[in-house]
């Protein structure tokens, strides 16, 4: 038995989603990223006496659309409570948040690891406002604060320790990422800190109880999740087959030397002296609000998978891949709304080769893509009609791409790209391509099926691509009697 399958890893992910509101939770300074420090913060943030929290209603409106999205209940009725910890960028001595009675409770998200799919069960997602932020850098020796973050609206979203490895945890904060921006209420940008997660890490043996977990705090991309999972589920399993006993803690991950550091002792719920706030009335959701709310949430992800499949008969991996963004979703169906549903297999195809990897390849989203859906469907039905062959229709996207043209129209007309169907045209170059390789003629008819290969590439060589490559195939066999 090799030394993994020893042990068993358990992992839990807590995920600060920044709400979308153009004000914070509480107060009605703005929310907008990258103002100078302190310029955001109004007296409720910065806690001056006598100063009263008042609650931002859409703030809830989002956290309803996510307990819809995700299938769990709504609490009608939730508590605001005091997380009361010291530290220089939390003025009042106390974070707002939600304990013993969060908005949201249960749910879950389906997840996707290679050709395995599985369902994490969500424990509650409750709302809280943001700390302000200590920097360290340009003071010389000092930190400074900038409050302008503090009183920001957060959905904390916590999982069940249900995640077994660092590809599914990160398959879930992926699914989670997506399923937020999809339903507008985070804009997931991750180097902003509008999507925070924080992974809480044990490892066991098969069939144990729960090891001692070390909570990996502030992870801002998938690939340094990846990383910090995997260092930290390798450290503890050496500490434990050297005898040593993990202890519960709160760690940082560096990425420059790919290891975590503990921070400090972790916290547990009884350390923050968690106490109803005086000042804010409970949270009352009533089921009008529920609908009102449900009637605006757009198609999600797994409907349209689902209907994608029944309706253009993609297969379930095509469903997937095209519904993790919505933004991948309304370019796709666009482009079938003009191609035809018939043609969907073919966008979907265009989409997940030439376009993704040219997007992957730019570090660009799909929102930025040069090439519109008008445009690749106008490639797609040049395809269709056969007037270009598929690989002229790479070069014809690769202009487009490029800006040297509005239309694979305009394109194959500038460039002289037009497939050759003509078929006395095609014949007669077959003919010359056959009486100029007499070798390859004599290789194929000694049994050698890659000559004939050889022959297409010189017809269409000689056409510079432009001959129909089924018509040059027919004639070549007919010609040499295949």
């Amino acid at each position: 038995m090799n030394r993994e399958a020893q042990w068993e890893v358990v992992i839990g992910l807590e995920t600060h989603a920044q709400l979308k509101t153009q004000s914070k939770i509480f107060s009605g300074a703005s929310t907008a990223f990258g103002a100078e420090p302190n310029r955001q913060a109004c007296a409720v943030d910065i806690a001056l006496p006598g100063v009263l929290p008042v609650f931002n209603r859409e703030a809830a409106v989002c956290a309803i659309k996510f307990g819809l999205s995700v299938g769990a209940t709504i609490a009608p009725r939730s508590i605001f409570a005091r997380k009361n910890y010291f530290y220089p960028d939390l003025p009042k001595g106390y974070q707002i948040s939600q304990f013993e009675l969060p908005v949201v409770s249960g749910g879950g998200l389906q997840i996707r690891v290679g050709e395995t799919e599985k369902f994490v069960n969500l424990t509650r997602a409750h709302l809280e406002e943001d700390a302000g932020k200590s920097l360290h850098e340009d003071f010389q020796g000092k930190t400074g604060i900038d409050l302008n973050r503090a009183g920001t609206p957060l959905l904390e979203i916590v999982s069940e320790p249900e995640m077994r490895s660092s590809a599914e945890a990160v398959a879930y904060a992926k699914a989670l990422h997506a399923l937020v921006q999809w339903i507008g209420i985070c804009d997931g940008n991750m180097q902003e800190g509008s999507f925070r997660c924080d992974a809480n890490v044990s490892v066991r043996r098969p069939g144990a109880e729960l090891g001692t977990r070390r909570e990996i705090k502030n992870l801002n991309s998938f690939r340094f999740m990846q990383q910090a999972i995997d260092f930290e589920v390798q450290w503890q399993i050496n500490e434990i087959e050297e005898g040593r006993k993990i202890q519960q803690a709160t760690v940082l991950f560096d990425p420059d030397s790919g290891e975590t550091r503990a921070m400090r002792s972790k916290e547990d719920a009884h350390d923050y002296r968690y106490f109803p706030d005086p000042d804010l009335l409970p949270l009352e959701i009533t089921p009008a609000w529920i609908d009102q709310v449900k009637a605006d949430l757009p198609e999600l992800p797994q409907a349209m998978q689902q209907r994608f499949q029944s309706d253009y008969g993609l297969s379930a991996y095509d469903a997937a891949a095209l519904t993790a963004q919505r933004g991948l979703a309304d370019f796709f169906q666009r482009a079938v709304a003009l191609t035809g549903a018939a043609q969907a297999k073919l966008v979907a195809n265009w989409l997940q080769g030439e376009i993704s990897a040219r997007l992957n390849r730019e570090e660009r989203d799909i929102a930025d893509a040069p090439v519109t859906p008008e445009q690749l469907a106008g490639v797609i039905a040049r395809i269709v009609d056969h007037t270009i062959s598929n690989n002229i229709a790479k070069k014809v996207f690769e202009a487009l791409w490029a800006g040297e043209g509005s239309s694979a129209d305009a394109i194959i007309e500038a460039q002289g790209l037009k497939q050759i169907t003509d078929t006395s045209a095609i014949e007669a170059l077959v003919d010359e391509v056959l009486a100029a390789n007499q070798k390859s003629v004599e290789e194929f008819r000694a049994g050698k099926e890659k000559a004939f290969n050889a022959l297409v590439g010189q017809a269409m060589k000689a056409t510079k691509g432009k001959a129909n490559p089924q018509q040059v195939t027919d004639l070549l066999k007919k010609k040499l009697g295949g």
